[in-house]
């Protein structure tokens, strides 16, 4: 199988072997100063499996998994990634659970619900490292902007004074877009099950099916935000940074198996998606260039006008506001976006409870300890020399004012008004 490539360009060769050359000499100069010199390549720390396949689904976030593909981050450390691009998070589950997919490019939410059961079939789930913060946007039509509905709080006042079945789209049940919909809905007073219609479409069909009027409004991972303000059939209401600033986001998912038969293939994988990630937030022209390459037909497909402002911060909501986001994606983050934070998936349990996929409280430190690898991610970090942060939990406060920490997950569930 040949290696995915670089979108056909006049200047195609040259800026590939540029951007390469780059990545090696830096993955050099740390290998040595870490005295490995191939070490995780061969011997006791050989991949199991030296070739691997991972799945996707085409949009921004998945750039480091693609860039570690692209720029040869994963020959580095003696595995070989084959990109396996997706149709719906749906099949990128059913392909880990049943190992045809050996990694995945994958929503934090979904990976929680098929391990517990909640999210198709109960399968037990790995997270070795998150893959971004930030970047999903909540959009709402044309038609609904037209009337003065534009944020949340219109929003709900256009839904009192004109009833009729309002239907918003997320991307898979127990996911991150589907806790992102429902968090902003409820904090405005509509109930997302109650006074709304929700319904799951896949990332990459969530425009067209704005187009042809088949929802009101819809959570999605850029660059599809973006693009249905750039085809003028939506208005970006709110971004998922404005909901939980540096949320998480993606994860490198696979299953508990996997990484049981294979623990030197989980770390070379996390160690060459760590790299990726690092050389994406290295500099505005590493992020440039990474557009033009997810762009291409065989990754996202779309225009690179549609991911370069938002993936440089640059943001435009439709309505004539433009702004520089404070907390645009990022995908390494001096290594706090990456590290897979127990109190993160922890957060999403919360959610499935308090929208009653979940009927009782879990043992939610419990199940964070099992999902999250965090032994394989240490390990993954001295590779790379990634900082780790000092605690494996964080505190944040989202646009209720309420903060999550991670220390009481079973009050937090119960504190809110408005769920199932």
């Amino acid at each position: 199988m040949t290696r995915p490539h670089l979108p056909a360009t006049p200047a195609q060769p040259q800026r590939r072997q540029f951007i390469r050359r780059s990545a090696a000499l830096g993955g050099a100069a740390l290998f040595a100063s870490l005295g490995h010199h191939g070490a995780w390549a061969a011997g006791s720390d050989k991949p199991e499996k030296e070739e691997v396949k991972i799945g996707f689904i085409p949009l921004t976030d998945c750039a480091s998994v693609v860039m570690a593909s692209v720029l040869g981050f994963d020959q580095k450390y003696g595995v070989k990634i084959v990109l396996s691009k997706e149709a719906s998070w749906a099949s990128v589950r059913d392909k880990l659970v049943n190992g045809e997919l050996d990694f995945a490019h994958v929503l934090y939410g979904l990976v929680y619900g098929v391990h517990l059961g909640i999210g198709g079939p109960k399968k037990d789930m790995a997270i070795l490292a998150t893959l971004n913060n930030n970047g999903q946007a909540i959009t709402l039509s044309q038609k609904l902007a037209d009337k003065g509905a534009v944020d949340a709080a219109s929003l709900a006042k256009l839904m009192k004074s004109e009833p009729r079945e309002y239907t918003f789209a997320q991307t898979f049940p127990t996911g991150t877009h589907a806790m992102w919909l429902y968090y902003w809905l409820a904090s405005a007073g509509i109930h997302p099950f109650k006074d709304a219609k929700t319904i799951v479409v896949p990332p990459p069909q969530m425009v067209a099916n704005m187009r042809v009027g088949n929802m009101d409004g819809f959570c999605v991972g850029e660059p599809w935000g973006e693009r249905a303000i750039l085809d003028k059939i939506g208005v970006t209401a709110t971004t998922t940074q404005d909901i939980w600033p540096d949320h998480p986001e993606k994860v490198l998912g696979t299953t508990g198996d996997f990484v049981r038969a294979n623990p030197n293939t989980a770390r070379a994988v996390t160690a060459a998606i760590l790299d990726a990630a690092k050389w994406i937030d290295a500099s505005a022209a590493n992020r440039t260039e990474m557009a033009k390459t997810i762009a291409a037909r065989s990754y996202v497909n779309t225009g690179v006008e549609a991911i370069e402002g938002r993936i440089q911060g640059q943001y435009d909501n439709g309505l004539g506001k433009r702004w520089e986001d404070k907390h645009p994606m990022r995908f390494y983050g001096g290594g706090a976006a990456s590290f897979p934070y127990l109190s993160d998936g922890m957060w999403f349990l919360t959610q499935h409870k308090r929208w009653g996929l979940l009927a009782e409280h879990p043992d939610y430190l419990g199940v964070a300890r099992q999902i999250n690898r965090i032994d394989i991610y240490k390990q993954a970090a001295a590779a790379t020399g990634t900082p780790l942060p000092p605690s494996e939990l964080r505190s944040s406060k989202l646009l209720d004012g309420k903060v999550w920490d991670g220390k009481d997950p079973k009050a937090y569930a119960d504190s809110f008004a408005l769920k199932a």
